[in-house]
């Protein structure tokens, strides 16, 4: 399945027509599909290619010394969490995979709350420096394709930017190492839905990614290798209520042949700052919609999730 592509130039131009056209094409697709392909997406090929090689150069490294950068409490949100430690909501099998995950470094003097320190990756020097550098640039992008959601939903463009800005984001790099044994299915990461606003994927060494369509059959995604994969994620399913989809997606195993092979994928999960109510906005809630969820604010939804997912006790 060839996603809806869009092109972020157009929303960036000074040409109205292009810039209203792409928020027509973006809020269909999200309404109808729940991802998009984005292309000329600002974060450079270069850049791109140097978080890869970091990536594979880190999870290379034995796994007595991975684990030195496994930090306990922290659920998962900073450094290297384990293979098999996370699970989709609703399954108890752990997923074929291990990962590292990079958040937020406050700007501004931001003393709004607290994120813990990220996790310093001393046997590769560049490491650090180049996940810092990525999560800005899909941190810019993603607030351009929220603008361009706010005006869709008739807010203002820059509704979400003082959420998003200094927001409590995640940079996640993951592993599915080689499959060695018979597995128990043939799910490498079960079926989920995002927590996020928005989640930014670029590029995956391998083929997997499958998501549910709307007549509940399992089709692959695919984009070019200069475009971007963006989705929908709950926080903004349910700011919305469910006008804009947060699909279900899953990463299914390869065929038997590459079992030897490693699948990498890097995701940017765009979330807010917790104090950001997901209150149902009026617009979306009416008499054919009646208001489908509870208020809750992202921080206390985040904290459910994660301790559904089992990173959190």
């Amino acid at each position: 399945m060839t996603i809806p592509s869009v092109d972020l130039s157009d929303f960036l131009s000074s040409d109205a027509n292009l810039k209203s056209s792409f928020v027509t094409q973006l809020g269909n697709a999200y309404e109808d599909v729940g991802f998009v392909a984005v292309k000329n997406h600002g974060i450079s090929p270069e850049l791109i290619g140097s978080l890869y090689k970091n990536v594979k150069e880190f999870f290379s490294i034995p796994s007595e010394q991975k684990k030195l950068y496994e930090i306990k409490n922290l659920a998962g949100q900073r450094g290297y969490t384990s293979f098999g430690k996370e699970h989709a909501k609703g399954s108890v099998a752990p997923d074929l995979k291990e990962f590292f995950q990079y958040g937020q470094i406050p700007r501004d003097n931001f003393a709004e709350e607290d994120y813990p320190d990220n996790v310093i990756v001393n046997q590769i020097p560049s490491f650090n420096e180049v996940f810092n550098n990525a999560y800005r640039a899909f941190e810019k992008s993603g607030t351009h394709l929220l603008q361009a959601i706010a005006l869709y939903l008739k807010l203002d463009e820059f509704y979400f930017d003082p959420f998003v800005f200094n927001g409590n984001s995640i940079l996640r790099a993951i592993h599915y190492p080689p499959i060695t044994v018979e597995p128990a299915s043939a799910i490498r990461a079960e079926q989920h839905e995002d927590i996020n606003l928005i989640t930014l994927l670029v590029g995956a060494s391998a083929d997997g990614l499958q998501i549910l369509t709307k007549s509940n059959e399992w089709v692959g995604v695919t984009s070019l290798p200069d475009q971007i994969v963006v989705n929908v994620g709950d926080m903004l399913q349910r700011f919305t209520n469910n006008k804009l989809r947060s699909t279900t997606h899953r990463v299914v195993n390869p065929a038997r042949y590459l079992w030897h092979t490693s699948r990498f994928s890097i995701p940017f999960f765009l979330h807010p700052k917790s104090t950001m109510s997901l209150k149902c906005i009026d617009s979306c809630v009416n008499d054919a919609h009646p208001k489908h969820y509870e208020d809750i604010l992202a921080g206390e939804y985040l904290n459910e999730r994660l301790i559904e997912i089992g990173l959190k006790k």
